[in-house]
């Protein structure tokens, strides 16, 4: 019998029975390969998750990969069989913002496939056939289930608009710092740095493209003219804005604790930074990253370190907030 996680609220899941639920119209129905664990899975089975941004219970799993199993009315039936991967917002289609094409700002409000709608941490996934990016045939599906967080960093690769020549530099180096080099890299840089605190990162920063690494204690540049920060603190935050030069372009991924001292608006005006964010990935984040994994220029699965069934859940959550080196992307499997 196939069977799905459920959070009942913070600290409480289950390991129950799962039903497919057949797809209505404009839906698919797709069978789970694997879905990813990130941080914010930790917060919302730790309670942590803002208000407003989780429903319990829960099916958890924004981050995933599957195939294409049936499909609703209204659905092109050559999607069945197909290799995909999904957006998570569910975003109205009609709003302002909707039709600018950044439906992470919603004006419906916040709706999000494993968050306050069911997500992948079960054998089958029910969703909007809009939502799905569909994959070449011969596809790793076990790489595919970290093109979320990819996607995400695409958002910034796209909000930074780095030039062939100019000199970038990642600030942070977990799963988003390592897509971050990534992406910049197939731009051509004449400089890549990436700044960590774990000098054990430098050799696949540089495997994926850095041309230098420090660790943030060492002596930092200041005349970068783009920055990616990807480590979630405001530390890096303040670190990844002190590598740019005057007029340089900056864009934060990572989400500091609520209260976190910010940066310094003098700063920012003074030397006229041009500072950007990104919550989450638009279509045209995910139709970059699904494009750029064709072409085979992101690798994801050197980011990968464990793989575990869904009866695991709990020890999946435990090796996400570990702070252990060896662990990197955790994958659950249904």
């Amino acid at each position: 019998m196939s069977t799905a996680v459920v959070v009942e609220g913070p600290g409480e899941h289950r390991l129950v029975p799962h039903e497919p639920r057949e797809p209505g119209p404009g839906e698919a129905l797709v069978r789970v390969h694997a879905a990813g664990i990130c941080g914010s899975d930790r917060e919302v089975y730790q309670g942590n998750r803002p208000k407003g941004y989780v429903r319990y219970p829960l099916i958890p799993g924004h981050e995933w990969s599957g195939t294409v199993r049936d499909v609703g009315a209204g659905v092109p039936a050559s999607l069945v069989g197909r290799k995909v991967v999904g957006e998570g917002f569910r975003n109205c289609q009609v709003c302002d913002r909707c039709h600018a094409g950044e439906t992470t700002l919603c004006s419906a409000g916040y709706e999000e496939t494993g968050f306050t709608q069911p997500g992948a941490m079960a054998a089958t996934l029910t969703l909007p056939a809009r939502l799905l990016h569909v994959l070449p045939d011969d596809a790793d599906l076990g790489a595919a289930a970290l093109l979320e967080p990819a996607a995400c960093i695409a958002a910034a690769a796209l909000r930074a608009n780095a030039l062939p020549g100019e000199r970038v530099a990642v600030v942070g180096t977990g799963t988003l710092g390592m897509f971050a080099v990534q992406f910049l890299r197939a731009n051509s840089p004449a400089e890549l740095l990436v700044v960590g605190t774990r000098d054990d990162r430098e050799a696949l920063s540089r495997q994926y493209g850095a041309t230098d690494f420090r660790t943030k204690d060492r002596p930092l540049p200041d005349d970068f003219d783009v920055v990616i920060e990807t480590a979630g603190s405001a530390g890096a935050a303040r670190t990844a804005a002190s590598l740019l030069r005057r007029g340089g372009r900056l864009v934060l991924t990572g989400i500091p604790a609520p209260g976190a001292d910010g940066l310094d608006p003098t700063d920012l005006v003074v030397r006229q930074l041009e500072v950007h964010t990104v919550f989450g990935a638009p279509p045209d984040a995910w139709a970059h990253t699904v494009r750029v994994f064709a072409a085979g220029l992101l690798d994801p699965l050197p980011l990968v370190t464990h793989e575990l069934p869904l009866a695991e859940f709990p020890r999946a959550i435990e090796l996400v907030g570990s702070g252990d080196p060896k662990v990197g992307k955790v994958l659950l499997r249904p």
